[in-house]
């Protein structure tokens, strides 16, 4: 057997494997032949796992983790015979371009309880398709937070605009330039730095000219050329799960899996349930060398400040994205972003406290478990917005980051859910005082004031 090649070896384990039946469930009954579209599926998903092999073999995968990851395609696909996974991985090997149409990004899209049409059935008094100030029955800066397009009612486009995935745009382009240190937010410093850069000739003032030279068409405009991965690149990341779960999470009102994990100085643990209570619970997957994430650290936080005294918010630290070891980015490693992938729990919880100490934010950070335990059970890697209701279900699921990553689109459902008179008097029901929701155990909430400690 040591002669054996580790490539052969490994196909002939997966198709052992097939053969005793650990495909897709059937879901026909007993005695019922399944039908012929049914077929067809279960050889398509059975055929894409063997190739999966392969390419896993050929990308120098040993044995035990193609049977590690073999398991989790399985598991991934018991109850569809289109499993999200499935989707990026066709993307990958059809060569596919980069966008939010790209794999799983066109399907994995958010989910919200909270969207324009159930929104406008619920408050719409006279039927002219919005909502006006004294229809929305919440108070003036929440209804100034919803009305982006600033035109004094609330409509589709408004709802348009918070789910709209990001584009270049000249903002972009300054911002990208501005933030010298990648922590997701321009400081005053950092604004003076891009005047000084901008103005070549110190005169004191910048020209049209000088924008366009320091801010070219090309920064807004996705990855540089070089930063593409090569085909094995986006295969080793699909199965390794740096840009993605192969799950693919809880849905829209699904009780939201329970966990208790440590925060990032190890010395306290938190549980889910015990953060279930009066207020809903915003939960934010992220880690430290994913730019999207870092570029919306500024936008979270001022999310927390803005209602951290209405609702709870809690991170989940989750493996890297774009680890030095694998998928590395030229764009990170310029500003002195970089991290080999973790292989400890303790390794994860020293690049997290990096993150922390980087990023600034004011809610409590939490590390997953080194087998991403928390993540998978969330589809949260490499970063998802996940909103909480006060029951402990799920009222908004964000899309799979990075392109289904929207601050905007979270905080319009969030602030929806904090007026919902409805979800309110659900959470009116009396409990045993040491059990929490659905029986789960109640256990003190980390405090925004303690976050401070999780940071350093």
């Amino acid at each position: 057997m040591s002669s054996t090649r580790p490539g052969l070896l490994i196909i002939c384990t997966l198709l052992a494997v097939l053969e005793s039946g650990c495909g897709s469930r059937e879901v026909a009954g007993p005695g019922v032949a399944p039908r012929p579209g049914m077929v067809d599926a279960r050889a398509r998903l059975d055929g894409a796992l063997r190739d999966a092999a392969g390419d896993m073999a050929r990308c120098g995968f040993e044995p035990a983790e193609v049977e590690a990851v073999s398991a989790a395609l399985r598991n991934a696909a018991a109850y569809s015979s289109q499993p999200e996974w499935l989707d990026m991985y066709r993307a990958i090997q059809e060569g596919e371009d980069l966008s939010p149409q790209f794999g799983w990004f066109r399907t994995a899209v958010s989910q919200s309880r909270y969207g324009w049409d159930a929104t406008l059935q619920r408050y719409n008094r006279d039927a002219d398709l919005r909502l006006s100030r004294v229809e929305f029955p919440g108070d003036d800066t929440d209804m100034a937070r919803l009305d982006r397009d600033h035109d004094g009612f609330l409509s589709r486009e408004d709802f348009d605009l918070a789910a709209a995935p990001q584009v270049p745009s000249p903002g972009r382009a300054f911002f990208l330039k501005a933030d010298r240190d990648g922590n997701g937010k321009v400081s005053r410093e950092e604004f003076d730095r891009f005047f000084t850069a901008a103005d070549r000739d110190g005169l004191g003032f910048l020209s049209g000219t000088d924008l366009e030279t320091i801010l070219p068409a090309s920064m807004a405009h996705g990855q540089p050329p070089d930063e593409r991965p090569s085909r094995d690149m986006l295969l080793r990341g699909l199965f390794r799960q740096e840009f993605g779960s192969l799950q693919s999470g809880p849905n829209l009102d699904d009780r939201a899996p329970d966990f208790r994990l440590r925060t990032n100085d190890g010395k306290t643990q938190v549980s889910l349930s015990g953060m279930i209570g009066p207020r809903p619970l915003v939960l934010i997957f992220g880690n430290f060398t994913c730019g999207p994430f870092r570029y919306h650290a500024g936008n979270l936080e001022k999310l927390f400040r803005r209602y951290r005294e209405r609702a709870n918010f809690l991170m989940i630290y989750v493996r890297e994205t774009h680890p030095a070891d694998g998928w590395r980015m030229q764009s990170n490693e310029t500003i002195g972003i970089s991290a080999i992938q973790p292989r400890t729990w303790d390794q994860r919880a020293d690049v997290a406290r990096r993150c922390g100490r980087l990023l600034g934010l004011g809610f409590p950070m939490l590390v997953d478990t080194i087998d991403d335990g928390v993540a998978t059970q969330y589809s949260g890697m490499p970063a998802r917005l996940y909103l909480i209701d006060r029951m402990g279900k799920i009222a908004y699921k964000g899309g799979r980051g990075p392109y289904g990553f929207k601050p905007d689109e979270l905080e319009q459902a969030l602030i929806l859910l904090l007026n919902d008179v409805d979800d309110r008097k659900s959470k009116a029901v009396e409990h045993d005082g040491s059990r929490g929701v659905d029986g789960w155990e109640r256990r003190p909430a980390v405090r925004a004031s303690q976050a401070r400690s999780t940071r350093s």
